[in-house]
């Protein structure tokens, strides 16, 4: 993977890049090209019932503790700096 974008710096050739991006005929890159489609298909089926389990094997003790730094780090970001 390149570290840095391919797309030009100069705001012309940027606009001239999404230009002849938008109106190329090229077909777009299929993103699960090169995949196991079985493979794809078990980790979405566990991605949508992740959260769900998850939160099943929690005990009430455990949700709560979650809940209270999920507070704190909401109170901790506030845009003020007040807690």
């Amino acid at each position: 993977m390149p570290k840095r974008s391919s797309k030009p710096r100069d705001i012309n050739k940027l606009a001239a890049f999404i230009v002849d991006d938008a109106t190329s005929d090229a077909p777009s890159p299929d993103p699960n090209q090169g995949k196991d489609p079985n493979a794809v298909a078990l980790g979405r089926k566990g991605g949508w019932k992740g959260g769900k389990a998850r939160a099943k094997k929690l005990t009430p003790e455990q949700r709560s503790e979650i809940a209270k730094k999920a507070a704190a780090a909401r109170w901790k970001r506030t845009p003020n700096g007040d807690l």
